[in-house]
């Protein structure tokens, strides 16, 4: 028994339309759901995201990281020669001036505060503040260096270099190597503080600002352990 069927195939119109709009169906991609209720008539934008903390600030605290552990074996290696010494320091030696570089330890850590007041004045959109508290921090440095340098002199004609014994070649490796990296952030300080003075930070951007200062406070406060483990003891 045959069952007619009565089914017409569609025209070739009909299928071009069909093909057409599943075309720009799958062209199109659906709108995210918006939260005002426009029917996702403005652009969907992923949140941004503000890191708790910069990748120059990350990478400033593994760089200081690493200087730490530098100083560290160099304290040790000063400790284990020391500790092995009958006598310290050696006779016919010159001593260290403790009472003016002491004095000087109190200038660099002076020279801190004032790099902790710039901080915090352009933290508060105090940008007529930052160059004025940067400048001290700068001279503040600079007298330290040149103290250090006229004492060192001073040292140097007495007979105490480098190549006079383990006295001296631990003095001047400790207290030289502070003294480069203190040069070091001088000229890194002079350049943020001429920026400064172009008006080129804000309370928003000011990261080389922050830099310079975590690695000033680094200086700032080994010196008081090598002024102690050195000059003191």
């Amino acid at each position: 028994m045959t069952v007619a069927t009565d089914v017409t195939p569609p025209r070739r119109d009909e299928v071009a339309i069909v093909d057409g709009l599943l075309a720009d169906i799958g062209r199109i991609p659906p709108s995210p759901p918006s939260d005002d209720g426009d029917d996702g008539e403005r652009p969907w934008r992923e949140p941004e995201r503000t890191p708790l903390v910069t990748n120059a600030v990350l990478g400033m605290v593994m760089f200081l990281g690493a200087e730490v552990m530098f100083f560290a074996a160099l304290v040790g290696a000063f400790l284990v020669l020391r500790l092995g010494a009958q006598v310290w320091p050696p006779p016919l030696q010159p001593r260290l001036p403790v009472e003016v570089t002491g004095v000087n330890t109190a200038i660099l850590l002076l020279s801190g505060a004032t790099m902790a007041l710039a901080l915090r004045a352009i933290g508060r959109g105090n940008r007529a503040g930052l160059p004025r508290y940067l400048g001290c921090t700068a001279g503040l440095g600079a007298v330290f260096l040149a103290v250090q340098g006229y004492e060192w002199t001073r040292l140097v004609h007495f007979g105490l270099t480098a190549s006079s014994g383990t006295y001296g070649a631990t003095f001047y490796t400790l207290v030289g190597v502070h003294g480069a990296h203190v040069l070091g952030a001088l000229i890194w300080l002079s350049l943020v503080l001429v920026a400064a003075r172009r008006g080129r930070f804000t309370t928003r951007a000011h990261v080389p600002v922050t830099l310079c200062g975590m690695f000033w406070f680094f200086v700032v406060f080994l010196w008081p352990v090598l002024y102690v483990l050195v000059y003191l003891r």
